[in-house]
């Protein structure tokens, strides 16, 4: 019953008008025709963010126009030796570069920007809307990315309404997160209203004093929303997520009672904890030296938007910190998560050339581990207590809240906007299950919803949801180099290596099928069970033995003076195959195996190089020149 005595009750679609192949856990394999194929319909295509934690990337389509929904990255996984970023596959977007009329964002986290900048470097995008802190944290991307002629960025205000093309219309709606200027976007369509919550908590007392706009939920919820997607990522914990503002009296009270230097690490985007760490130093009395590229551009940001309020001479350098009391200093960095080439990981190392950890030095790691970063945090913890450092960490300290809601924050989104249809996004699979369980709890009908994979087609009509096909998705890993993506072979050879190491083999034949030296073999990282002279005897007999066996099968005299006429690479492939065979059985593993063959070069001027090309078949006499190969 609302205040003005009318009551509300969802209108429940018939069982003719919704047209649903989908169950909540299995997506369809082939479906008929239906009527609705005929009607106008709303594409949703996640690149990014579903059955995973990170990339957050969404495509609506309607017609010939296209927008996107963020573009985030996420951490590599441990298999992915030296990759530094993981992007999600957008071959979609590439394909379709015309229909791409602008993108909207909804924050400034890693995982909802950090792709853009790599995406501009593939298609132009004409325009991008976002918050004022998400937006300065881009524009620097851009500048260093050398991208920033390819977009347009344009700033938008709570409440502000956008146009994209002709068939979207975008209103940003305050919500409070984890970061600054965080937005819900309620995306008009001809096909109705769709909310995207953007990731989002219910904090009834921000840190920055931005308030929920709940009134203008509810006032989308009383008009009628057609589909609402919602952050999973706390689905399965009960209750609401504390405020941001509840972890001030429990940092405060750790850092009143250390003795000594006071490390601090948080995620460098999580503004309002920054800012709680800057107040407390400052009434403590600690100067603050700040350490780490990330959080310095973000605190530089913050402040000069006002997010951030502390005086000019509470910061230090970091060089002198050396001159002050260390009961007066706080040293804020990065490497919460345990990142390699992050200052709290280098200062745990030993690697950092101006910290070093001192006895009775307190750090606070405020920060939970992200999914797959546990031991990489566990062995940093380890490495600073093991140096002296009373290493403060864990959720009983109470010192880290999540900005994700969980399971009744999620119940006053679906209250509050009451849709007809609903997808539960940002979540690995078991946090999508149980979202779709506590929108079931909330009166939407299990037919009205669909757990989804990135690359999925949702098609969305008046009357209906269902999952009408799928397009390329994936990851682009991107390695330190940040100048291409990583392709699977190298990925895979990277593995390779890191498993059961590599094997070079440098073989000089001649043109008789004769070996002209001793086959020189190298071995990296390879365990071996027998004598590693006796196994290298081994490879001479089994290439003499191929050469033997197979030469006449690969080479052709000619009568006339020309000489002989040599598949070359059917020699190499042999001996390859021959060597592969010889390593299952004697090592019982599979390193990589790197095969460098001389072959008579034509040219007498010629000198020898590396390649790795295929050499043409020859003939006549020629020079040695080195080939290379490489088989697995």
């Amino acid at each position: 019953m609302s205040s003005n005595g009318k009551s509300y009750t969802r209108t429940r679609p018939s069982a003719r008008s919704v047209k649903i192949t989908k169950k909540l856990d299995n997506l369809p394999k082939n479906r008929e025709q239906t009527p609705e194929d005929n009607y106008p319909k709303l594409k949703i295509i996640p690149l990014g963010g579903l059955h995973e934690i990170g990339k957050n990337t969404c495509v609506f389509e309607y017609e010939d126009e296209i927008i996107i929904l963020d573009a985030g990255l996420a951490f590599p996984t441990d298999g992915m030796h030296g990759v530094n970023i993981v992007l999600p596959d957008v071959t979609y977007l590439r394909e379709n570069r015309d229909k791409i009329k602008g993108m909207i964002v909804t924050h400034g986290h890693e995982d909802h920007i950090g792709g853009i900048a790599f995406h501009l470097k593939q298609f132009d995008i004409p325009v991008i809307y976002g918050p004022r802190l998400a937006m300065a944290l881009l524009h620097g991307k851009l500048e260093e990315a050398g991208v920033s002629d390819r977009t347009e960025l344009r700033t938008v205000r709570p409440r502000d309404i956008v146009r994209i093309g002709k068939n979207f219309l975008v209103e940003y709606i305050r919500n409070t997160h984890s970061i600054a200027d965080s937005f819900t976007v309620a995306i008009n369509t001809p096909v109705g209203v769709v909310i995207h919550t953007g990731d989002f908590k219910v904090d009834h007392t921000p840190v920055d004093g931005e308030f929920f706009d709940f009134q203008r939920l509810a006032e989308y919820g009383e008009k009628g929303v057609h589909c609402l997607l919602s952050d999973s990522t706390n689905a399965e914990v009960p209750g609401f997520t504390p405020s941001e503002a509840s972890v001030y009296p429990n940092l405060e009270r750790i850092m009143a009672t250390a003795s000594g230097r006071v490390l601090v690490t948080t995620f460098a985007s999580s503004v309002h904890r920054v800012n709680i760490i800057l107040s407390i130093a400052q009434k403590l009395g600690r100067s603050v030296a700040v350490v780490g590229r990330s959080m310095l551009n973000v605190i530089a940001h913050s402040r000069n938007l006002g997010y951030i309020k502390c005086p000019d001479n509470l910061f230090i350098p970091l060089n002198a910190i050396r001159s002050l009391p260390d009961e007066k200093v706080l040293i804020l960095t990065t490497g919460s998560q345990g990142e390699p080439l992050a200052a709290m990981t280098r200062i745990a190392n030993g690697a950092h050339r101006q910290i070093s950890i001192k006895q009775g030095d307190t750090i606070i790691f405020s920060a939970n581990p992200i999914p797959g970063n546990t031991i990489a945090v566990v062995n940093t913890i380890d490495k600073l207590m093991m140096q002296g450092a009373n290493v403060v960490y864990g959720r009983h300290h109470g010192i880290h809240v999540s900005g994700h809601g969980c399971q009744e924050d999620h119940k006053l989104m679906l209250a509050l906007t009451r849709p007809k249809f609903f997808v539960p996004v940002h979540g690995e699979h078991r946090m999508l299950v149980q979202h779709s369980k506590t929108a079931q709890s909330m009166g939407i009908p299990r037919e009205n919803m669909v757990i989804i994979n990135n690359g999925d087609v949702v098609e969305l009509t008046e009357n209906s949801i269902r999952v009408g096909g799928k397009v390329p998705s994936g990851i682009e890993p991107v390695d330190s180099s940040r100048t291409g993506f990583v392709r699977d072979d190298v990925l895979k050879e990277r593995q390779q290596l890191a498993e059961d190491g590599l094997i070079t083999v440098a073989v000089a034949v001649s043109d008789e099928g004769k070996l002209l030296a001793i086959p020189e073999t190298h071995l990296k990282g390879v365990v071996m069970t027998a004598d590693q002279a006796t196994f290298k005897q081994q490879i001479v007999k089994v290439i003499e033995a191929t050469l033997s066996d197979r030469w006449s099968e690969l080479s052709r005299s000619f009568g006339n003076g020309e000489g002989n006429q040599i598949d070359w690479v059917g020699v190499r492939t042999e001996i390859e195959r021959a060597i592969a065979r010889l390593l299952r059985r004697e090592l019982q593993s599979n390193p990589l195996l790197v095969v460098l063959m001389q072959t008579p070069e034509e040219s007498p001027d010629s000198t020898a190089s590396s390649t790795t090309e295929t050499p043409q078949p020859a003939t006549g006499r020629r020079r040695p020149r080195t080939a290379a190969r490489v088989a697995s």
